[in-house]
């Protein structure tokens, strides 16, 4: 960075983080030094408006910053006081500062020794990459960027601010950040980070898997997670985290005859991602994950068929049993969990029932399957149309539209969203003559796939048809009660 950067620079931050200034005068005034330090500088410079609590580094201690806020924060936290954080709240600004740090870790934990450092310089060099490790000196702004990561984004590539090798075992969640950093930055990343994540991978084993977890969802989130997602791939990472997308690159047979998965997977993923503002979703962790893992159940169904196709029979019902097994080590919250499994599940309902014109039966069961979920169902199905074939696109297309009408259609005429047979439980029972038990049950699913058939018939025809379905399964409802003298 030359001066006459270094100086834009500065102008830069002042504007757009302002109340950075009165903190800053504030430790000078205490014979303290306060920088800006972070993925806000970074940010700035990217064009962004800073948003959150602003990161600050000092030389004074967590009891001294605490000291010297007295009297001038409206509010103190301490939760992070024992790695050197202190954080603040004055008006609607939030400060989180952080004592000049040198870390020295264990070999076999990610729990560090945390020591204090002497200098801003030291304590930017032990962070992950080198747009990380910039800072801008408080009050005046003045710019301290010792591993030149100006420069690398302007070259929109990632560094390290020291060995990679020695970055990544220090704190082996930074490969999985760097594959966050890429999808969400569009970046690249050196070669020497690369080769450095691939040797460094199985150091993630120390890692809890909620720190995986976490840092998983920050990369789908990302504009473009496919990015991030390959760059792990390709690196061998993703054996250690999702293993289940990296077998996704089967061999393709000698004839061509089935797609890429692996590819198909990530552009399903792109598609869906394009889709969800049209569908009133944002960035949503469920479709993204149900649209990467959609087909995780094919390397194990592959089967060449006498014609030499070939097939993936019951895919779906395999890839969401394997899904669920790998959100739930991850640690995935349950409903995240059960629902992307679920859309995994569902991913080809809508083609079992052909391009044909749907019957009223086969919009409710559609509807009464996928459940809250018929939203996501929609993105995730429509997503997963990558044919070249133009009209077999268009015609597809044109399929789902015509489904979506037919459900909008019936919607307004019943309550789509929650089928369910027109005598409950109690009801049956009464009916019957029978008590709490599995024969309610089957009586209930019997009127329930009535209801899915031929709609709403009206409580006394669907008398009659549990009378009918009783007497074939051999129960004999109970006589009329006599009548009295």
């Amino acid at each position: 960075m030359n001066p006459e950067q270094r100086k834009a620079a500065a102008a830069l931050l002042r504007e757009r983080v302002p109340a950075a200034a009165e903190i800053g005068h504030l430790f000078a005034r205490h014979g303290y030094e306060l920088a800006l330090v972070g993925g806000l500088v970074r940010d700035v410079f990217l064009g962004q408006r800073p948003t959150g609590e602003l990161d600050l580094a000092t030389d004074a201690t967590p009891e001294q910053v605490l000291q010297i806020s007295k009297g001038w924060a409206d509010k103190t936290w301490t939760v992070g006081i024992a790695f050197g954080t202190v954080g603040l709240r004055k008006e609607n600004s939030l400060f989180e500062i952080t004592t000049y740090r040198s870390e020295q870790y264990d070999r076999a934990s990610r729990k560090p020794d945390v020591q204090y450092g002497r200098s801003l310089e030291e304590d930017l060099g032990r962070r992950d990459f080198t747009i990380n490790a910039m800072a801008a000196r408080l009050p005046g702004y003045e710019i301290a960027d010792p591993y030149r990561g100006f420069d690398a984004l302007q070259e929109k590539v990632l560094r390290t601010p020291g060995r990679p090798e020695q970055s990544f075992g220090d704190d082996p969640l930074r490969i999985l950040r760097a594959a966050r950093f890429t999808a969400k930055l569009g970046f690249e990343v050196a070669a020497d980070v690369r080769a450095a994540m691939t040797d460094q991978a199985d150091r993630l084993a120390i890692v809890s898997p909620e720190r995986i977890t976490a840092e998983l969802t920050k990369l789908m989130l990302t504009p473009d997670p496919a990015l991030g997602i390959d760059l792990l791939v390709q690196t061998g990472v993703a054996e250690q985290v999702l293993p289940e997308v990296s077998r996704l690159r089967m061999e393709a047979d000698e004839h061509h005859r089935h797609k890429d998965v692996y590819q198909h997977s990530l552009t399903v993923l792109r598609q869906a991602i394009a889709l969800e503002p049209a569908y009133g979703l944002d960035d949503d962790l469920r479709v993204r994950l149900a649209a990467l893992l959609h087909d995780v159940g094919k390397p194990r169904t592959r089967a060449l068929l006498p014609d030499g196709r070939v097939a993936f029979h019951l895919h779906e019902v395999v890839g969401a049993k394997i899904t669920r097994r790998r959100l739930t080590a991850l640690r995935f919250p349950k409903d995240v969990v059960q629902d992307v499994s679920r859309l995994v599940e569902l991913h080809l309902r809508f083609h079992g029932y052909g391009e044909g014109e749907w019957t009223d039966s086969a919009v409710r069961r559609y509807v009464r399957d996928a459940g809250p979920l018929l939203t996501r169902l929609h993105v995730l199905t429509r997503a997963d149309c990558t044919t070249r074939n133009r009209e077999k696109a268009r015609r597809l297309a044109r399929a789902y539209d015509a489904l979506e009408r037919r459900i909008a259609e019936l919607s307004e005429q019943e309550e789509l969203a929650r089928i369910r047979p027109e005598l409950d439980g109690n009801e049956i029972m009464r009916i019957l003559g029978v008590p709490p038990g599995p024969l309610v049950g089957r009586a209930y699913d019997f009127l329930l796939e009535l209801r899915l058939e031929q709609g709403e018939l009206g409580r006394d025809r669907v008398t009659q048809e549990l009378l009918r379905w009783a007497a074939a399964e051999g129960i004999v409802p109970p006589g009329p009660e006599p009548d009295g003298d």
